[in-house]
């Protein structure tokens, strides 16, 4: 398995088109909103610009060293609890619901190799569900990106390889450090637990953007309100607890399964917004029983010289000479809207933080953890995406395995 191999990224264009649901238009826009994110009310007095000695500004809360058992120990092992996540979640949830905003929709039944399947009488199409599987787009989730900007993700990760082995997230960190690209990171949750020094790497060492990519995995419409809570809010919990206190903006469902009402409990409860993508490379199929090295090559080599609008995959580090060859722009995806916020708390990537919970609207101090002293004392870490924009194009790449 060479090099390029490795570093394959699963390009997923943004394309700026008008999907339609049945009996209901998604109009998308040229320009990116003003803001991508729920409005969060901080005192202050909270703003701290402390380093803790972790050599970025923190919240001023000491939270226990990544990687330590004390750290790990704060969170599920595997798929979480819903029962036995902080109360303060589910209230946040129950009152979102009473207050509307939370469409009842059933959930989707968990697929067999295939797209999430609704009860009977269920339109997944309907302006009612709308269903980002079925290419629904709900108004507010993201799916396309600038003019000429590609912006840059990886999901799935921090995986676990040895650092300079054929299938490492760190080999991919050291080609986008060399060439000074920043990236989002999705991370899945479980994935920082079992990974904490690559995820050191990403954020500490690049000083890439961080944002969600549910704690297991899971198709999220197949689950009930409260463990759609339960898989974001841990990770934002966690990558909180590992970033100086920094509460992630972004989410992105896995597989691209959300519809109206997990984006609304992503949004009016935690104050994430959904990022998708608009056309799938396939990267993640790489087999025998799936695309091919040359295939993606092809393809991507195509789009990124012709700008086409087909859908298209290639290795990243293979076909980066190209993107700035045709004039393309590369960014993180989480700031394509030019605010420079990738966190709901803080300035820029490593700016000041202002000390808050996780949840939207409310100032509150992190839950106790196990393994975390009060909030009064002391509380304590692809598949790849680039979101690209031609004249009317963005590229949202995975890294599937390696990002």
């Amino acid at each position: 398995m060479g090099f390029s191999w490795v570093l394959l990224a699963l390009f997923s264009l943004f394309i700026l088109s008008t999907p339609t649901c049945s009996g209901h238009s998604h109009q998308s826009r040229s320009a990116l909103p003003d803001a991508w994110f729920h409005p969060r009310n901080h005192p202050v007095h909270a703003l701290f610009g402390r380093q803790n000695g972790t050599g970025f500004p923190t919240d001023g809360i000491s939270y226990p060293q990544v990687g330590s058992p004390t750290w790990a120990a704060a969170y599920p092992v595997g798929t979480p609890d819903a029962n036995a996540m902080p109360q303060i979640w589910k209230d946040a949830l129950n009152a979102a619901v009473q207050a509307g905003k939370i469409p009842n929709i059933p959930p989707s039944s968990d697929p067999n190799n295939g797209n999430p399947v609704y009860p009977p009488g269920i339109n997944p199409n309907s302006p009612q569900v709308c269903s980002a599987t079925y290419k629904c787009r709900i108004v507010g989730d993201i799916w396309d990106a600038p003019s000429g900007v590609i912006g840059i993700s990886f999901d799935d990760g921090p995986l676990p390889w040895p650092a300079l082995t054929t299938m490492s997230s760190n080999r991919l960190y050291n080609f986008l450090q060399t060439n000074n690209v920043k990236a989002t990171h999705f991370f899945i949750g479980v994935n920082i637990i079992n990974n904490a020094q690559t995820f050191l790497t990403a954020f500490n060492t690049n000083q890439d953007d961080i944002a969600v990519h549910t704690w297991t995995h899971p198709h999220m419409t197949t689950l009930s309100n409260v463990d759609v809570i339960a898989q974001l809010a841990w990770t934002m919990q966690l990558i909180h607890n590992s970033t100086g206190g920094r509460v992630p903006r972004f989410w992105r469902p896995p597989y691209g399964d959300t519809d109206a009402r997990v984006s609304a409990i992503a949004k009016e409860v935690l104050g994430l917004t959904t990022i998708i993508w608009n056309q799938d490379t396939e990267d993640w199929s790489l087999g025998p029983n799936g695309t091919t090295l040359a295939n993606i090559h092809n393809n991507m080599q195509g789009w990124l010289t012709a700008r086409t609008l087909r859908s298209v995959r290639s290795g990243l580090i293979d076909n980066y000479p190209l993107i700035g060859a045709n004039n393309w722009k590369p960014i993180s995806v989480v700031q394509l809207d030019g605010l420079d916020a990738p966190y709901q708390n803080a300035q820029g990537t490593m700016g000041s933080v202002t000390a808050a919970g996780i949840l939207a609207n409310v100032s509150n101090t992190p839950p106790d953890l196990p393994g975390s002293a009060s909030s009064g004392n002391a509380t304590t870490s692809a598949s790849s995406s680039i979101s690209t924009a031609g004249t009317s194009t963005a590229i949202s790449t995975y890294y599937r395995g390696s990002g």
